[in-house]
């Protein structure tokens, strides 16, 4: 697998990490449990990390030199493209990839010119898409580059197959980027139930953590930048408090996350919005912390918030639910499958922070309904394993491998297939990117 501007080791919910290296890491190793070997390939930062982690049996990360060891934003990748593509085929050499698996634009270039030359498979995640994000800009946010908008078509013309997260990713995929639906696959995430899980409970979690036992607590977790919404919570819980002044004594609010991309200004801007909100008192800005840390603080929200204005799928909202939180979110992108509006949570059309305000209120005064959502929240998150992911997304190898789409020219023709299937018990390499 591939992934060039950020590494599956570093701490989701920092800089660029979010949920795409939580689905990296958990796939890999699930794909590792049905037998295949995934190498994960991304850029070498200097973080202090060997050329070679081994992350889990039969899964292994390699950093290569592209550029200097040093972190650099994503918006720096185009320039490295060719250097890492160079560094991949390299390290690559000896080793007889089966399939390249590729993550975000970025990595899809480097991903074809890999499987172009070794002769195998490109499949390709998307995760988020420029056509998407620019259709739901936060206000004053930057669009995505016409350069990556190009980047992304050129993947998706060069990939043998695509996977989607949802349905409606693919129905993007087709409409906004011409992918042709024969090619497209819907696997949907799993979430990790051996970390999220409801554990001890609300109350043993606030204790740990410091948390009121008796506060209200929305919680709001991911990096601290414009399409994740947090400006929308904190507006929300003002509407709120002017609807129930009588909440403020017992409001506990936390944000947790680090700063990212155009975000970067984000926690300065959301401090000084609560101050002209008068919510310092009731706003917590956290930082990110490890999964089983974040697992806690799920375990100790009486709901997670996620007014993201564009989201591929949103692992926040499954994992909240793992651990017998329900969710308050956009209906928008993956969300919408991620929570069963009105069984697990519930759904929120547009962005307006009175209609967020609206959900708060009726789970403050509401907390049996509430507590039923977070039931049925845990019996919705157990149904989401990455054993089924794993086994949907090496049904997309195989599909790949015995129905290889080759380029030729400006045309495409169909390469004989292998005479029989990959046995992926086999423990043929799968390198995901």
């Amino acid at each position: 697998m591939l992934s060039v501007h950020t590494s599956p080791l570093h701490q989701p919910g920092t800089g660029d990490a979010g949920g795409m290296n939580v689905y990296m890491v958990e796939l890999s190793r699930a794909l590792a449990e049905r037998g295949a070997e995934v190498d994960l390939f991304t850029r070498c930062r200097g973080e202090g990390q060997p050329p070679l982690v081994e992350l889990a049996p039969g899964v292994r990360v390699r950093h290569l030199r592209a550029g200097e060891c040093r972190p650099l934003p994503k918006e720096a990748m185009p320039e490295l493209l060719l250097d890492f593509s160079l560094a991949l085929l390299r390290a690559g050499a000896n080793r007889p990839y089966d399939v390249v698996h590729s993550h975000y634009w970025l990595s899809g270039l480097a991903g074809a010119v890999a499987a172009a030359h070794w002769d195998v498979p490109l499949v390709h995640t998307m995760h988020t898409m420029a056509r998407v994000k620019n259709l739901s800009l936060a206000p004053g946010d930057t669009p995505e580059p016409e350069s990556r908008v190009r980047g992304e078509s050129g993947v998706v013309l060069a990939a043998d197959r695509l996977i989607a997260n949802t349905p409606e990713e693919a129905g993007a995929l087709g409409s906004l980027y011409d992918a042709p639906p024969g090619r497209t696959d819907v696997v949907t995430p799993g979430v990790d139930t051996r970390t999220f899980h409801p554990a001890d409970g609300r109350r043993a979690a606030r204790a740990r953590l410091g948390v009121p036992e008796r506060a209200f607590v929305p919680l709001f977790a991911g990096r601290m930048q414009p399409l994740k919404g947090p400006d929308v919570l904190i507006q929300a819980v003002g509407a709120l408090l002017r609807q129930a002044p009588g909440l403020r004594p017992r409001m506990h609010v936390p944000l947790i996350g680090g700063l990212s991309g155009t975000g970067l200004r984000a926690r300065g801007e959301l401090q000084d919005m609560c101050s002209r909100l008068g919510l310092t008192d009731v706003i917590h800005f956290e930082s990110a912390v490890p999964q089983r840390e974040l697992a806690d603080w799920y375990r100790a929200a009486d709901v997670l918030v996620v007014p993201s204005r564009s989201e591929s799928f949103g692992l926040v909202a499954l994992e909240a639910q793992a651990c017998g939180t329900p969710v308050v979110a956009a209906a928008v992108g993956g969300l919408s499958a991620a929570v069963r509006d009105g069984v697990t949570g519930l759904l929120v059309q547009g962005h307006d922070p009175v209609d967020f305000a609206r959900r708060l209120l009726w789970f403050s005064r509401n907390p049996s309904e509430a507590a039923l959502m977070g039931s049925a929240a845990v019996r919705h998150a157990e149904r989401m394993s990455w054993r089924a992911a794993a086994e949907r997304t090496l049904g997309v190898y195989t599909h790949a491998l015995t129905d290889r789409i080759v380029e030729v020219g400006r045309g495409r023709r169909h390469a004989p297939a292998p005479t029989a299937a990959p046995s992926w018990r086999s423990r043929r390499a799968v390198v995901p990117a």
